[in-house]
């Protein structure tokens, strides 16, 4: 089972060790960690995310185990976003409610848009829109990237997607 997992390590030496340790004994597999050195929870700890594949019976044990270590889980899902695709929207994005597209892709419940950068060059005119979209797995990217389009059709925008090999 793949899991997405956001842990909270206290900021000394030794804590993303003591977090893969339990993970490593378990015989859990780390597919990536993004450790944000520069950030801190509400609670004054480094956030770190980590994508793991482990048997679904190990995953309490796995929790348990790190808590157990001082170690505190503040997320675990079950589907992680693993596959991400940018896209650029250009029309009158602002006047076409980019809520709302935003809001439809979100509510897949498989995908949703993690980023998002707007240029508006003028108040009436089109403007253009760098969105980066993340889903569970590849057919369920191409799902949130085709609804995009027709969202995008209805709206009179147009979307372009990066070349695929």
């Amino acid at each position: 089972m793949r899991i997405a997992s956001t842990l909270e390590l206290q900021d000394k030496p030794g804590q993303l060790l003591a977090a893969l340790t339990p993970l490593s004994a378990l015989g859990g597999n780390i597919i990536s960690i993004v450790h944000h050195r520069d950030q801190r929870t509400s609670r004054g700890k480094i956030p770190v995310q980590i994508v793991f594949e482990i048997d679904e019976n190990k995953r309490q044990f796995l929790v348990k185990r790190l808590e157990k270590s001082g170690i505190a889980v503040a997320s675990i899902d079950e589907h992680p976003l693993i596959e991400r695709e940018s896209v650029i929207l250009i029309g009158h994005i602002i006047h076409t409610d980019i809520k709302d597209t935003i809001d439809h892709i979100d509510s897949t419940g498989f995908a949703e848009v993690t980023d998002i950068s707007v240029a508006m060059p003028a108040i009436n005119g089109e403007s253009s829109a760098y969105m980066i979209i993340e889903a569970i797995g590849k057919s369920e990217l191409v799902a949130a990237i085709d609804l995009l389009k027709e969202i995008a059709d209805q709206k009179d925008l147009l979307v372009i997607e990066p070349v695929r090999n």
